[in-house]
């Protein structure tokens, strides 16, 4: 025996080593968030809109081409916090920006 753990897992109906559960673990927390074109985003990209937005509360329209920079993920697979000039807590969808 070599002293390692071993926990039971469910979905594949094995005992592992508890790293490997604990690996498997954290992959399942991580969200996966992807722009229009399927592009994978990450925190501090940069994103260009593909559609004219009308932001809600502001009174302003977002026009398509606008550059948003160093986007912040929320954990939502398709939600993007971001700020703009005049916007405090602007939330957009991954569905209408393309990774610049």
């Amino acid at each position: 025996m070599s002293g390692d753990e071993y926990v039971y897992d469910e979905a594949s109906g094995e005992w592992i080593p508890a790293a490997e559960a604990a690996v498997k673990a954290a992959a399942a927390d991580t969200v996966e968030v992807r722009d229009s074109v399927g592009n994978l985003l990450q925190d501090g990209d940069q994103v260009t809109l593909i559609k004219d937005l009308t932001v809600k509360g502001a009174g302003q329209t977002l026009k398509r081409g606008t550059l948003i920079k160093s986007i912040r993920l929320t954990g939502d697979a398709q939600e993007i916090d971001c700020k703009f000039d005049g916007i405090k807590g602007l939330v957009l969808r991954a569905e209408f920006v393309r990774k610049r």
